[in-house]
């Protein structure tokens, strides 16, 4: 008999998970709407971030601070540190490569992503670092369906910042010239657009959105680890492509969308399966609907939105 509470629940989950990956999905289509770069080290961005929050939930921890407190503090130091590295992989791996064949700073971007694991893992060591809650764990009530306070304060922070990231892009002098940028590089230096700035102001924004996230889904989880930014960076990967790479509205869509499938999959799927593809097998959803993007849609739902270097 069909359950009007338990389709609203896994809805609801999905979006909560969905908001995560369009954070993080919005980061890869905006590098790759201006470079056309493919950047798979940013999802352990979002790995540093989570670290970098939990390792100062735990120094401040003792100090009896308020929860709101201590995550404000998390996100205050995550987000400059993960704009510092994105910036430094930027102006230290991807740019010497810009005019190289694509598939150069494709390798080297799979190559960054190993080396931030690897230097994660020595600074963390590879054992999980726990994320306490720092919210009230008593769930809300929505219309029969159950949210926890962590879980409204993702979509609320992940709804605000994507909203602040659209009016960037398109009421702001920045975002002009970002917009510039992707449509055609050289015209936009002519017109005294600097290319290196906005390139570099890309991956910082990418890159504080991609700490948020991070910092969110340790919370979420109330667990950190180095390998954490993987799976994660290939769903908000999947999200872009599902939208429309290089489409800021399609990265937000997609990521909703993927969230939902999956938590939908997840629930429904694997009630038929007799629990064979549930919760533990969720990750074959995400990949399942790219090879069903890339083969019947490959420009995505909105379309990819990448001008032609004339």
């Amino acid at each position: 008999m069909f359950d009007f509470e338990i389709l609203l629940q896994q809805i609801l989950n999905g979006l909560v998970l969905g908001s995560v990956y369009a954070m993080v999905a919005l980061g890869y289509t905006m590098v790759y709407g201006i470079l056309q770069l493919i950047n798979f080290a940013h999802g352990d961005v979002l790995m540093v971030g989570a670290m970098v929050g939990a390792t100062v939930v735990m120094l401040l921890a003792p100090f009896g601070l308020p929860g709101p407190v201590l995550l404000l503090a998390a996100v205050a130091a995550a987000v400059p540190v993960c704009v510092l590295l994105s910036l430094f992989v930027e102006r230290v791996a991807y740019r010497p490569l810009r005019n190289a064949p694509r598939l150069a700073p494709l390798i080297t971007a799979i190559g960054v992503s190993i080396v931030i694991q690897t230097v994660a893992m020595i600074i963390w060591k590879p054992n999980p670092i726990v994320f306490p809650d720092l919210l009230p764990t008593d769930p809300v009530h929505v219309f029969g369906a159950l949210l926890a306070p962590k879980q409204i304060l993702i979509l609320a922070v992940s709804t605000s910042m994507m909203a602040a990231l659209m009016l960037l892009v398109n009421r702001t002098r920045l975002g002009r010239a970002m917009r510039a940028t992707a449509e055609n590089p050289r015209i936009a230096g002519l017109m005294g657009v600097n290319a290196n700035l906005v390139i570099a102001a890309t991956f910082a924004i990418g890159a504080a959105l991609a700490a948020v996230a991070g910092v969110l889904v340790a919370m979420n989880y109330n667990i950190a680890q180095f390998s954490m930014g993987f799976i994660p960076g290939l769903k908000a990967f999947t999200a872009a492509v599902l939208g429309g790479i290089g489409n800021i509205p399609g990265a937000v869509l997609g990521g909703l969308l993927l969230g939902v499938i999956e938590s939908l999959g997840a629930g429904y799927i694997g009630d038929l399966t007799g629990g064979f593809l549930g919760s533990h097998y969720q990750d074959i959803f995400a990949f399942v609907v790219l090879i069903v993007v890339l083969v019947f849609r490959p420009s995505g739902l909105m379309g990819e939105r990448v001008a032609d270097r004339a």
